[in-house]
């Protein structure tokens, strides 16, 4: 994905005075895209293990997470439990809202988003997924509280897709501890590059950012390969596969849609935008937008 289209996809405003660049000269290798194939993304073991996790940022301000995941089987258990580093004793639980869908001849598991809130800022924590001998552990660590000139380090990624250039790409992420949260700016899965858009290819894909996504947030942008607008199959819903999976905290920037909404995380304020909805005059998008972007020069209140 080129620099035009992170333009189009995703809109970066620093607050204040803050430092920038680059952490790395890294340049993947132009080799022909060949596909890894879908047993080279076997499901975790144990019956109706959780699957897919990932997370992103819950709230306008970084105290909030939204952790997803997919139970294959049966809708339960949609439960997370969390924990503050050092506070095992101190254990919370929250419910999920559980959602599946259908697509052409494909039905999906069990979809789980569940939104943990007034979390404390710079501070790690653990959460489970599952129940007695499938439950599965992870961490994230928060943000520190949005301000002008707070450290933080984004990485940004577009047009993934799940091939073996792929592979190397998210290798190479994973390997950099610099890294604290991925700008994911459109062009996911490419499932709809299979044919019937084969949504196989979302789970799959799914399992394949699980390394990174369940540790930090993936902030979500939806590209053109997120439309999944297939007449010629009876499929006339766009972004359905993408609107069930990734969940996005729309509604703290008073947007009407998950296509387009703001957040703050550190230094950062970062505008989410979306170039395959209508974005004209007196459109939904184009009068948030409206409203959304003098916020950036306005009064700076930090939650």
């Amino acid at each position: 994905m080129g620099f035009i289209t992170v333009v189009f996809h995703l809109l970066l405003h620093t607050v204040g005075l803050c430092s920038g660049g680059s952490t790395s000269q890294y340049v993947r290798k132009a080799e022909p895209a060949i596909d890894i194939p879908l047993e080279l993304f076997p499901q975790p073991s144990g019956y109706n293990a959780p699957e897919q996790v990932h997370i992103t940022q819950g709230d306008l301000v970084g105290r909030g997470v939204i952790i997803s995941w997919v139970t294959p089987v049966e809708r339960h258990p949609n439960v997370v439990t969390y924990w503050e580093d050092g506070k095992q004793d101190e254990k919370h639980k929250t419910h999920s809202i559980t959602t599946s869908y259908r697509y052409y001849n494909y039905s999906s598991g069990y979809i789980h988003h569940a939104t943990i809130k007034k979390l404390n800022y710079d501070t790690l924590y653990f959460y489970e997924l599952g129940k007695q001998n499938v439950t599965r552990r992870f961490s994230f660590t928060t943000p520190p509280k949005v301000g002008p000139d707070v450290p933080y380090t984004f990485g940004i990624m577009g047009d993934l897709g799940q091939t073996y250039a792929s592979k190397q790409t998210l290798d190479h992420y994973v390997s950099n501890p610099k890294g604290q949260a991925v700008l994911m700016v459109g062009d996911l899965s490419y499932a709809d590059h299979y044919p019937f858009h084969d949504n196989r290819r979302w789970d799959s894909w799914g399992r394949f950012i699980e390394k990174s996504a369940a540790y930090q947030p993936w902030i979500w942008t939806a590209g053109n390969h997120e439309l999944d607008f297939a007449p010629e199959i009876e499929e006339y819903t766009p972004f359905k596969p993408y609107m069930h999976r990734y969940h996005v905290p729309y509604r703290a920037s008073q947007s009407t849609s998950p296509l387009w909404y703001s957040i703050k995380r550190a230094s950062a304020y970062i505008i989410v935008l979306s170039s395959y909805s209508a974005y004209g005059k007196y459109t939904p998008q184009y009068k948030w937008l409206k409203q959304e972007l003098p916020r950036l020069t306005g009064p700076r209140h930090h939650g």
